[in-house]
């Protein structure tokens, strides 16, 4: 009489089995290489929440670099907040703003932008992009998650304490 359940050989076996870890490895190696990719975001850098200050820390007509967060603070003369992001519309350059001036100047191709990131000397095509800010507990919050690009300024787009 023939045996009922059939045997596996020692051969099929290493083969299931070199299959088995072979399979795990490559989901190991795969969950490695997406981790890997995934946005390492600390509180406080480029790319998340940054707690800029507190509101009394940046006086009315001031204009404030936070190079760690890659913006201007714009303390505008009614008080209102605006986060200007450095980089130019141009090219990209890093726009710094110049106090003798009153204005934002880029160093490669010399557009040039008011307080408030508006163009007043091409060959930038926009104003300056923005960040979205927001007051809590009377600290200036800068949200670098998405830069806000703009045709023009609204004063919907200024933030009061």
């Amino acid at each position: 009489m023939p045996d009922p359940t059939p045997s596996t050989s020692r051969r099929d076996f290493l083969k299931l089995t070199w299959a088995f870890f072979g399979a795990a490895a490559a989901v190991e190696t795969a969950g490695i290489f997406i981790t890997y990719l995934q946005p390492r975001l600390a509180e406080g850098e480029f790319g998340s929440i940054i707690n800029a200050g507190l509101v009394d820390d940046f006086p009315p007509n001031s204009v404030t670099h936070l190079t760690n967060g890659r913006f201007y603070i714009v303390r505008l003369a009614d008080g209102g907040f605006l986060s200007i992001y450095h980089r130019c519309t141009h090219l990209g350059c890093t726009v710094p703003w110049d106090e003798t001036q009153q204005k934002f100047i880029c160093p490669c191709h010399s557009s040039e932008f008011d307080r408030q990131g508006l163009v007043t000397n091409p060959p930038a095509p926009r104003p300056l992009d923005l960040f979205k800010v927001s007051i809590v507990d009377g600290s200036v919050m800068v949200d670098t998650a998405v830069p806000i690009q703009r045709q023009s300024y609204e004063t919907a787009q200024v933030i009061y304490p």
